[in-house]
Parts: C-alpha cells; structure tokens; sequence
C-alpha cells in the first residue's frame, strides 16, 4: 500500500500594522507620541519566488499603487465633471443679466454660486491628481507665513479665535514654488480654524532646523485627532466634520504640494489636547 504524503501547512502571519501618517490611510491599532510620515517612493522591483518580501517595501508598494489608482480616478472624475460645470455656470451668469424677477434672481444666484463651489472642489481634485509643473524659487517663508496668516485671520477673528505668528529669529529662505506652499499653509491653517470652530487660539512659527530643513508649524488648542481621524488625516476623498475636524481635499492637497517638494509632514495630537501640524522642507538657509 503505497504510504500517504504529508503536506507540510504554515500558517500565515499576520500583516504588519503601520503607524505613519505621511501617506493616506495609515493603518489602525498602534498608538505614537509623534507621527513621522514616510514619503511614498516608486514602488521596488518584484521580488523572485521564494524569496521574502521586506514588510516595509510591500506596504510601500502597496500605498504607492493604491495612489497611483486614487490620482487616475480624480484627474478623469475631475475633467468629465468640469466641463458640465463651466457650462451650468456660464449659463446661470447669462440668464441674470437679464432677469428682473428678485425670485428668480435669487435662484439664479444660488445655481451660480454653488456650481462654482462645485469647480474649486474639482480644482482641488486636479491639484491633488496631477499638481502643475513648479517654478521654485528661492523665497522668503517668514513672510510667506505671514502673509497667508493675515489672509486667515479674519476668518479666525470672526469665530472669536486667536491667528498668531511668533517672531522668527532670522529669515529663512527655501527653494519652492511659493504659490503652491502658499496653498499648502493655507489648507493647514482653515483646518486648524475649523477644528476649532469658536473661540481658541492658533499659534504660527517658522524656524530653521540646520542641515538645509525648515519647518512651517501651526499649532491648535482645539479637540484634537481621534485616532479614527487621524489614519485617514491625508486621503482626498475622507472628511472629519461629524468628528470636530473639517478635512475634505485641504490637507490631502497640502500633503501632495509638500511630498512633490520632497518634503514631509509631521502629526502630533491627542484627543482634547490640540493638534500640530509640521511641514518640512528641505533646500533652505538662513537669508542674509
């Protein structure tokens, strides 16, 4: 009787549990003082059979796909969706300049309006998909924060909420195309002012780190980040009103101007006490 085989059975183990906020969708389960998000990199070439995968490099590589597949959607959701749009505003526009009914005009109005809040959505989306080509420069960060900080701040003033910028100790100057951080530091500093909603304070501060890093930091005092915000903070497509943080495409589009910089994020917070958000980014130097 010939004998039986034996086949040998491994139980699999379990995936790795990631902590980093750098990229969307960090996974759930492990609690950190500082998050320190990682920069999404080109996925590594396919390993051989029967060779081990190194945990970091598949879960990269997985990220790194699952944002090529979310930049595809946006950037053909976004140019399929605009053009309509255009049109449903284009013609709302005509058909007030000769409407007299304050009824209809009102109506009018509201399309209009709204069909426009539509398109910066959409433009949102598309920066997020595919940003435009960047025209660095060198440029000041001391006063590029202070001028995005006098742009908020009557937003802030008006929910009762302090807008402060600490006084640098020198400029500082970096190689980045000042539009976009711009954008960037201005995404960080409406979530910080929605975060808090009413009464509070944000605090502003632009320092350098030496070894050509410098760092944008906005610092709230509001509910915090709850941890099920908190691994979703970057995705474009997630948004933590109901949680007391309005997200939508801000801080996805913050985090996509600022790794396309070859810099990074930086996450620390903790429920009820407050959030900081750090941007860094390299190629800077104290200015003369």
């Amino acid at each position: 009787m010939p004998r039986a085989r034996v086949v040998s059975r491994r139980t699999a183990a379990p995936l790795p549990r990631r902590a980093s906020l750098g990229e969307p969708s960090a996974v759930r389960g492990r609690r950190v003082a500082a998050v320190k998000p990682l920069r999404v990199d080109a996925p590594h070439p396919a390993k051989a059979p029967h060779t081990s995968f190194d945990d970091s490099e598949f879960l990269r590589a997985v990220e790194h796909a699952k944002l090529d597949a979310m930049k595809e959607l946006a950037y053909g959701a976004s140019h399929e969706i605009n053009n309509p749009l255009a049109n449903i505003a284009a013609r709302a526009q005509t058909l007030l300049r000769t409407e007299r009914d304050e009824a209809n005009r009102r109506m009018l109005t509201a399309i209009h309006r709204q069909a426009m809040r539509a398109h910066e959505m959409i433009s949102d989306l598309m920066l997020f998909a595919r940003p435009p080509r960047m025209q660095k420069e060198t440029t000041d960060l001391t006063a590029l924060a202070a001028r995005v900080v006098g742009e908020v701040r009557p937003l802030a003033e008006e929910r009762g909420i302090l807008l402060d910028l600490a006084p640098a100790e020198r400029e500082i100057a970096a190689e980045v195309d000042p539009v976009q951080i711009e954008v960037a530091v201005t995404a960080i500093l409406i979530n910080a002012v929605e975060a808090l909603d009413s009464g509070g304070e944000i605090a502003t501060a632009v320092r350098f780190t030496g070894e050509g890093w410098a760092e944008l930091e906005v610092a709230d005092n509001g509910p915090g980040i709850p941890a099920e915000v908190r691994e979703h903070l970057f995705d474009p497509f997630f948004s933590g009103r109901e949680a007391g943080r309005g997200l939508g495409f801000g801080l996805s589009k913050c985090w996509r101007i600022v790794t396309e910089h070859g810099g990074r994020i930086n996450v620390q917070s903790a429920p009820g006490r407050g959030a900081v958000i750090t941007l860094r980014l390299p190629g800077a130097h104290p200015m003369d």
